[in-house]
Formats: C-alpha cells, sequence, structure tokens
C-alpha cells in the first residue's frame, strides 16, 4: 500500500518518535529528551479530519499513481501535504483541479503580488474565523516577505487592502447586497483605488477562501500539527494505552468510544436509503408524464426560497472569534441574515439574465487570463462528478440529486433557475441534510460532528466528502455571480 504510506509519511514524519518520548509502558526511549528539556509535540487529533476515520483516508489510494502524483505535485508547491489535500484525496479528479486552481490563484504571474495573496486570503478565512486557514496562510505571507506588522491587525495593512474589508463582508455573509456602488469605491479612491483585473483576482480569492472555509468546517479539519491547536505536550489521558500508539496513528480504542456514542441502526439508515431511491424513480417518472406551467416553477421557487429561512440547527448558538482571527477583519458582528427577514426584499437573481457560463467566465478570463477556465473546469468537475453510486447500491444515475443540492444552495441565496422545478428539492433533501447543507454554505463555524452524523447516515464518507465539494463549489459560484455582475453593472 504504497500511496497511502506515502501520505500517511508526510502526515506522520514529525510524530513517529517513541524513542524520543521515553515512554515508560513500552521502554522506548533513551532519556535524553529529558536531560536535554526537549519536549515533543504530540497530536492532538485523530489524523485530517475529527469526522473521518484516519484508516478510511489512508486507504483510499492504495496503489494509485495518479494520486501519488499529484500528493508529489502538491508537496513542491506548498512544501506540505496539509489536512484539506488528505481529505480531499477521495476524489482524485476534483483534486488535481482544485490544486492546480489554488496554485494558480497563490503562485502563478498574475495582477496582485505574492503577499497581498495571501493576506487576502487570511481576511477571506478570518470572516469565518476559520482559524486552520488563517494560520496556514500567515506562514505562507510571512514566506513570501510579507510584513509582520499587517498580521497584528487589518488597521496595520495598506489602506489598499483594508478597503477590501467592506467587499470581504458583505461577500462572504450577504452577497446579494452587492452593488456597483461597492465596486465603484474600489476602484476610484485616489492613490488606495485598484484596477479592475486586480480586483477579480481579489474577488476570486475571497470567494476561493469563503468556499474553503465551508470545506474545513463541514470535514471537520484538524488543525495542523504545527499549528494551535494541532498539538499538546502533555501525555493523552487514556487509560491503559500507549503514548506510542497514539503518535503513530493507533486510534481504534478512542474511536471505537466515539462512534459508539450516536449509532443509529443499520435498519433504519438502509430504510432511508431505499426511500431517497424510490422518491428519485418517481420524480423521474412524472418528470416523464408531465411538465409544471412557468407560474407554477416560479411559485415553488418562491416557496423553497422562504422555507429555506426557517431551516437552522437545534444547537445553533453564537460563535464568538478568536482575538487571533478576529484581527484580521472589521465589524465582527456582522454576520449572515437570511435575506427576506425584517422586510427586506431582494429581488430574484434569474441566471437567464446573468449567468456564469454566458457573462461571469469571459469576464473573469479577460481581465485575468487562464483563470476563468480553471474556475470553470472546477465547477464542472464537482457538478457532474459522479460513480454511479449511492450507499449501498450501484449503477445509479445520482444526476437528480446532485442537482436538487446545488439548486438548493442557489435557492438560498436568491438565485433561480427557469427551467428547474424547486419541488424536487423538498422531495430530495430531508431536514436534516437541509441543516448541515445550510449550515457548511452560510456559517460554516457552526459545524458540529453530530450534523455530519447525522444525514445519509448509510452513505460513504467518501460520498460525504463529494457532497461538501458540490457546497463549495456551488457556493463559490453565487458569491462569483453576485460580485461579477455588480462590476458588469460597474463596467456599463
Amino acid at each position: 500500500m504504497r500511496l497511502a504510506t506515502t501520505a500517511n509519511e508526510a502526515y506522520t514524519a514529525s510524530l513517529a518518535v517513541p524513542e524520543l518520548l521515553g515512554c515508560k509502558q513500552c521502554g522506548g526511549g533513551r532519556g535524553q529528551d529529558e536531560e536535554l528539556g526537549i519536549r515533543i509535540p504530540r497530536p492532538l487529533g485523530h489524523g485530517p479530519s475529527r469526522f473521518i476515520p484516519e484508516k478510511e483516508i489512508l486507504q483510499v489510494g492504495s496503489e494509485d499513481t495518479q494520486m501519488h502524483t499529484l500528493f508529489a505535485d502538491s508537496f513542491a508547491a506548498l512544501g506540505r501535504l496539509d489536512n484539506i489535500t488528505l481529505v480531499m484525496v477521495f476524489h482524485p479528479q476534483y483534486l488535481e483541479s482544485f490544486l492546480k486552481t489554488q496554485h494558480y490563484l497563490l503562485q502563478m504571474d498574475g495582477p496582485l503580488p505574492l503577499h497581498y495573496r495571501h493576506y487576502i486570503g487570511i481576511m477571506a478565512a478570518a470572516r469565518h474565523q476559520c482559524s486552520y486557514l488563517v494560520n496556514l496562510h500567515v506562514n505562507d505571507f510571512l514566506h513570501v516577505g510579507g510584513d509582520p506588522k499587517w498580521l497584528n491587525g487589518l488597521e496595520n495593512a495598506p489602506q489598499k487592502l483594508q478597503n477590501l474589508g467592506e467587499l470581504n463582508k458583505v461577500l462572504a455573509h450577504r452577497p446579494w447586497l452587492i452593488t456597483k456602488e461597492h465596486i465603484e469605491g474600489l476602484l476610484k479612491a485616489e492613490e488606495h483605488s485598484w484596477s479592475l483585473a486586480e480586483l477579480v483576482h481579489a474577488v476570486v480569492l475571497l470567494t476561493h477562501y469563503h468556499s474553503l472555509a465551508s470545506f474545513t468546517f463541514g470535514c471537520g479539519i484538524s488543525p495542523e500539527i504545527h499549528c494551535d491547536g494541532g498539538h499538546t505536550f502533555r501525555p493523552p489521558s487514556v487509560s491503559n494505552y500507549c503514548i506510542c500508539d497514539i503518535t503513530n496513528g493507533n486510534h481504534s480504542v478512542d474511536e471505537m468510544q466515539v462512534n459508539s456514542a450516536g449509532n443509529v441502526s443499520v435498519s433504519d439508515s438502509f430504510f432511508e436509503v431505499e426511500a431517497l431511491m424510490e422518491k428519485m424513480r418517481q420524480l423521474q417518472e412524472c418528470r416523464d408524464e408531465e411538465e409544471a406551467s412557468q407560474e407554477e416553477m416560479a411559485s415553488r421557487f418562491e416557496i423553497e426560497k422562504r422555507e429555506s429561512m426557517f431551516v437552522f440547527s437545534s444547537d445553533d448558538e453564537e460563535v464568538t472569534p478568536a482575538r487571533d482571527v478576529s484581527r484580521h477583519f472589521e465589524d465582527t458582528s456582522y454576520g449572515y441574515k437570511d435575506f427576506s427577514r425584517h422586510g427586506m426584499h431582494v429581488p430574484t437573481f434569474r441566471v437567464q439574465d446573468y449567468c456564469w457560463e454566458d457573462h461571469g467566465y469571459s469576464l473573469v478570463n479577460r481581465l485575468y487570463p487562464d483563470v476563468g477556465q480553471l474556475i470553470d473546469e472546477k465547477f464542472h468537475i464537482a457538478y457532474n462528478l459522479t460513480y454511479n453510486t449511492m450507499a449501498m447500491h450501484k449503477d445509479v444515475d445520482t444526476s437528480m440529486l446532485r442537482r436538487a443540492i446545488w439548486n438548493y444552495i442557489h435557492c438560498m441565496f436568491g438565485i433561480r433557475y427557469d427551467d428547474y422545478d424547486y419541488g424536487e428539492i423538498n422531495q430530495l433533501l430531508d431536514r436534516s441534510f437541509k441543516v448541515y447543507i445550510k449550515t457548511v454554505v452560510c456559517t460554516p463555524e457552526k459545524v458540529t460532528k453530530r450534523m455530519y452524523d447525522s444525514f445519509w447516515r448509510q452513505f460513504k464518507h467518501s460520498e460525504k466528502v463529494h457532497v461538501n465539494l458540490l457546497l463549495i463549489e456551488a457556493r463559490m459560484q453565487a458569491e462569483l455571480l453576485y460580485a461579477l455582475r455588480a462590476i458588469t453593472r460597474y463596467m456599463t
């Protein structure tokens, strides 16, 4: 299992040091660390994800040469194999497109200097209190020569970057409020103004990292060993358990305890899969027999949009941002609000009037060459990705389900497809799944393991990671549509 070993070595290279830990239980170690005063960090988490058993991730790419190449390319580009990469490993075709796009945005020729790119990544991730991404890009920012003073708070960054804070805020939490005035304010800020090309680069980075924060929380990505929350210097308090086992990734006892806590009967979860399969079959038959009128389709969109406002988790609570993250953005009280609350009415965004394929793609490609193509490829891979499986079933056409997930996210953002029957969403997505989707997309910092475990209980972890890929790409496209439409209106 050469490939899994490669990934594991990258993840645990600094951890597999029992001879230095002086483990009394196994007799390992020579005591030199005590004499020299060396404190060896130990991982707090069990692998790249808090939600997915480590052994499943490491078994993914057995003898897969494509995955081996992806790991090598990622390590060469970033100097690390981060936990996001190790979880995306379930879907190599998508991972390849993702890494290629991110590499281009951060390291290839473009309108913005390298340190600006990483700082914008920090600003975007901080809006969702995603310390995981903030920590990664703080290190990258310093590595490319960024001024450490900027990291003391946004007010210490250049005025040009401070001016981007308002767009970052609205784009992350209420993108339907973006207007051409936001764009004009950035492009006409005298000596601190942005060029159109720079602004498009910045918008793509902001949407990329807002969405990546959603993936980070949605898949329970664990902090890296070298970051805050990723390690401890204390021996774990697990009775009859060898520290050497933990540093080498042998967590079976702990995992069994965690997994037994929320067990669902196999028959119940099996029935859920069968019921979903039956609904898909019935909907297909209805499609073949009759088609709803345009008026009925519009009415169903409004109903679904209105209902989406009342989808929230029972354990929903405010998350107070830590100072080390909140200093990278202003107005910490500003967050997600449903677009039709408090009497506010936001006009429906009709894809027939402004869409990614006909409008957004060409605008991005014109102002930031090749990026439109890379993003477009990533959208298509996430949307069309299928292995024709559903839980234990094979040879299944999942296109109806994938479209329902994508269109539900856009519906929550007020974006409507005239040719889609929104009545299908309630048939295919149950309440626990909707809660998970809305939380990951709108308030990812509030995602819990309970939410992750509560939907699609008989489905594989790889299928749940696939769901997250759909969520982040649909979210990124929705944000881009609002921002690029505002830029187009400013230009015309």
